[in-house]
């Protein structure tokens, strides 16, 4: 056995783990800046999608600059209190205790009046799904609705961030008349619900549709005292 020869390839090895490691950070962290302004770009995008305002990479920001009116966060009694709502997290958020949870709100000025932007945030069949549901200034009419995910199945539970599944949710109500938060159902086929408050399911993707109901559901849950406050 050559042991020279291997320690020699072992050492190298070692060597080449070290220098591909320091490479790929070094790499990391230069590409780090460019990432988190792609994301807040395409953040910004859906938000805007959400009140019927399109835009791309290039306009995003100067148009969402030019609409919103105002952003920040209120606690679940619907106070304002300290904090950045662009940047807050809803993962760590929903991983708090209800009365120390942040939630985001977006005031933005339309053709259509000012409208309130509410991010989302639950689970679907894959993995986390997402969203932002504008409401008009009743705090009850959906205008608009944006949804993404990160891995649900093509053609099935990806269907939520369509425009046709999307566009289903605009005018539906989140209260009924006497006013509880009812917020919306993603009906399955001869499943029976008010229409006010009724949106189809995804053909083939009932796991994802209801994950989108459930969060649907947890969060307005957690915003209805603002929502009533501002009414």
């Amino acid at each position: 056995m050559n042991r020279n020869g291997n320690t020699y390839t072992f050492l190298y090895a070692a060597i080449m783990v070290v220098i591909v490691a320091a490479v790929l950070a070094s790499v990391s962290m230069a590409l780090k800046p460019k990432q988190k302004r792609n994301f807040e770009i395409e953040k910004k995008k859906n938000i805007l999608a959400s009140v019927k305002i399109e835009s791309n990479a290039t306009t995003a920001e100067k148009i969402y600059s030019e609409k919103i009116l105002t952003e920040y966060v209120v606690n679940v009694k619907g106070d304002q209190v300290d904090g950045d709502a662009f940047n807050t997290n809803l993962k760590k958020e929903h991983a708090k205790a209800a009365d120390e949870m942040l939630l985001p709100i977006f005031e933005f000025n339309t053709d259509e009046g000012i409208k309130y932007v509410l991010p989302v945030r639950g689970s679907g069949l894959w993995g986390p799904i997402w969203g932002f549901i504008s409401l008009n200034d009743d705090m009850n009419t959906i205008y608009g609705a944006n949804f993404d995910h990160e891995g649900e199945t093509p053609g099935l539970g990806a269907e939520i961030s369509t425009v046709a599944f999307e566009s289903e949710f605009v005018g539906k109500k989140l209260f009924d008349n006497t006013g509880k938060l009812v917020s919306i159902l993603v009906a399955k086929v001869g499943q029976v619900a008010p229409e006010e408050h009724r949106v189809d399911g995804i053909s083939g993707g009932t796991i994802t549709s209801k994950g989108l109901e459930k969060m649907l559901l947890d969060d307005f849950t957690k915003y209805q005292e603002f929502l009533k406050k501002k009414k």
